[in-house]
């Protein structure tokens, strides 16, 4: 930095201006990032009626001179991203093969501008059809902006809104208050100007905040406050996501921003109190910029004051006073802060992506965002076939039937003679309840009553179960009142379930997700991850043994769970533990084979609640994995072949072929055991 920064007083006077705009209503298009391609704000001005311009940076304040003036990295960056050229003859000058120099000389002689055209605003050639008002952006040319400043350039509808300018506009009944701020953010270069002059700071094609600056813009606001105007302000950098410039609004009591920078593709519209969920949340965003630029000035602090003058210091103390504009932990004054509910932001997308418009109408202000936004064309391509099995058929008078079961995926082109054949059933009228709604209630009851089937193993009975089977899973939606039970033909040779390596019935080509019903499982809340599997229980058992037990890691317990069996209140041999975090959880593991009351204790990592394996070893856990729905749907029998084959199986154990003790049938039960009658 050096030993004495220039005066902040050398600028041109402030040229607080008035413009109004006849009519009862008027539009305002708001734009970010031209990149120096000027025309199309007339183009922009015309197509939507517009009788002002606001634009938040990068306009491409470049003259010829300019391209000596800045580095190798801003050129390139400029040349990468200008919409002047073609991308041919982007990828051409960018070549690797071109050395910088070669491409200086070539922009140069290039018949149209390839960084800008503000040389043919300057000349005339090129005229702003509507006032335009702008602020600078991260890439422009300080010594451009200067020459503004110092009052050397003056191009007609052209004004630069800067920390010593203000405007007004008196518009659709509403009289708006323009005041802005240039550059890019970079807080280590907060206290150095660079190769600007006065508060302006930039150089090599790039141009950033200083402290002066901000504190040079709160001045200005000050000076020109009046009650009966609507404070717009209009910067580069986004006060949505950096704290200081959020600060800076918030002195300047700005009721609206407008911003860019960002190069979305979208434009966003926002308040604080919609993106925070309370004031804490919008005093953290504040409170980030004070630490922001705190440590920066704590490091150059003695430094920056033996460097400025008296007009300065006046400018620097401002700038310090809206690093400390945070609003009060405290209810009782947080409620008079309204600038996070009231104050209205907006962040631009580039202007070749899109903009905002502001229409002003007997003094209200309402927006239009318009974008070309993102391309999801190139994902059509991507699209993969449905899954065998998922396609759904439609009957008769539009209703789409149930998909079948996997075993009638693939009908069987032969017919055991052995297998009567099932002929079409004629249809049933049912009144009272559809029957979907009737498996439905059997397969409640037989998750909440957590019965043990007891699954048969004779071969002799897999035609009748497969038949059954397949007569429940061709059920059709009900039309009106009228439910088709339509049964299709068994098969001698259904197709067989997947198998996994170790023989067990997979579920690799099978369409889970094919209509059927999903268990009710709403009012279950997430397993914690961190939980452990305790089987081989003494009975009883209390909470206080299981802590006990667990030793040095009972600190890290959370919750214990001592399931019951529903059907005798009585009791089970097993646990859930859970555990705060996964250290506490490995801790708790190293009681495995210990005792509780004589009894040697068994303790794994708890699996997924839909996983039969959860209590594989748990004795009279889960009865065989099909218990209150611990297990999958998935029999671990010769015959499990899904969730209505356990629901056969439960049957077959009420009617007396297994060994589980008669219960009372439900509605549903009769049900199902007249479709079974019927399949066999």
């Amino acid at each position: 930095m050096a030993s004495r920064l220039p005066s902040s007083r050398t600028a041109a006077p402030n040229k607080n201006t008035i413009r109004v705009i006849d009519g009862p209503s008027a539009r305002i298009i708001c734009v970010a990032d031209i990149r120096g391609q000027i025309s199309h704000l007339n183009t922009l001005a015309l197509e939507h009626n517009a009788q002002v311009i606001i634009h938040t940076g990068d306009f491409g304040f470049y003259e010829n001179a300019s391209l000596s003036r800045m580095n190798d990295r801003a050129l390139k960056h400029l040349v990468t991203y200008s919409p002047l050229i073609t991308s041919e003859e982007r990828d051409r000058l960018l070549n690797k093969d071109n050395s910088v120099t070669k491409l200086r000389d070539e922009i140069l002689q290039h018949q149209s501008p390839v960084l800008s055209e503000f040389p043919l605003l300057l000349s005339g050639k090129l005229k702003l059809s509507v006032p335009v008002y702008t602020v600078w952006g991260a890439c422009e040319d300080v010594f451009v902006l200067e020459r503004f400043r110092l009052g050397e350039y003056d191009i007609p509808n052209l004004h630069v809104i800067d920390e010593a300018t203000s405007r007004l506009l008196d518009i659709g009944g509403v009289k708006i208050r323009l005041l802005g701020l240039g550059g890019a953010l970079v807080p280590h270069k907060l206290f150095d100007n660079g190769e600007g002059q006065a508060t302006i700071a930039g150089g090599q094609g790039t141009m950033w905040i200083t402290a002066l600056q901000i504190g040079e813009l709160v001045d200005t606001a000050q000076r020109v406050f009046d009650t009966s105007e609507t404070r717009l302000f209009v910067s580069h950098v986004s006060p949505g996501r950096e704290g200081l410039i959020a600060q800076l609004a918030l002195v300047l009591k700005a009721d609206l921003t407008i911003s860019g920078g960002l190069h979305f593709r979208y434009a966003s519209s926002y308040n604080d109190f919609s993106v925070h969920g309370d004031m804490e949340g919008y005093r953290s965003k504040l409170m980030s910029g004070k630490e922001l630029f705190g440590r920066i000035w704590d490091n150059v602090r003695t430094q920056v004051e033996s460097a400025i003058d008296e007009d300065q210091r006046v400018l620097l103390e401002k700038a310090v006073l809206v690093t400390e504009r945070i609003p009060p932990n405290n209810s009782a004054v947080v409620n008079e802060e309204q600038a996070w509910k009231n104050c209205w932001n907006w962040n631009l997308c580039d202007a070749a992506y899109g903009h905002l418009i502001l229409e002003f109408s007997e003094g209200r202000v309402s927006a239009e965002m318009k974008s070309q936004g993102f391309n999801y064309a190139y994902r059509r391509a991507q699209s993969t076939s449905p899954a065998q099995g998922s396609n759904i058929a439609t009957l008769e008078g539009g209703v789409a039937a149930i998909p079948s079961s996997p075993h009638s995926l693939k009908p069987s082109a032969s017919v055991d003679s052995a297998q009567p054949a099932i002929g079409p059933a004629s249809p049933r009228k049912v009144t009272n309840e559809p029957a979907m709604a009737v498996v439905d209630k059997l397969v409640e009851d037989h998750i909440n009553k957590g019965a043990e089937v007891q699954h048969s193993t004779a071969d002799a009975t897999t035609g009748v179960d497969s038949a059954a089977q397949s007569s429940i899973a061709n059920i059709s939606s009900p039309t009106n009142e009228t439910t088709s039970l339509a049964l299709t033909p068994a098969s001698a040779n259904p197709v067989a379930s997947p198998k996994d390596k170790s023989g067990n019935d997979s579920d690799v080509g099978i369409d889970r997700s094919s209509g059927r019903r999903t268990p009710n499982t709403a009012g279950r809340r997430p397993r914690n991850p961190w939980t452990l599997f305790v089987s081989k229980l003494p009975v009883p058992s209390t909470e206080h043994d299981l802590r006990e037990f667990f030793g040095v890691a009972k600190d890290g317990i959370t919750v214990v769970k001592l399931p019951v069996n529903h059907a005798t209140r009585t009791q089970r041999s097993i646990a859930f533990v859970e555990f705060k975090d996964e250290p506490s959880m490995r801790a708790g593991l190293a009681s495995h084979a210990e005792k509780i009351k004589d009894n040697i204790v068994r303790v794994s990592i708890a699996e997924n609640r839909e996983d039969p394996a959860v209590a594989s070893d748990g004795g009279d856990a889960v009865n065989n994995g099909q218990g209150r729905g611990r297990g999958s749907f998935r029999s671990k029998g010769p015959r499990g072949n899904g969730l209505f084959a356990n629901a056969l199986g439960q049957m077959q154990g009420t009617l007396g072929r297994g060994s589980v003790p008669p219960r009372k049938l439900s509605n549903g039960d009769h049900q199902l055991a007249q479709l079974e009658t019927s399949a066999g």
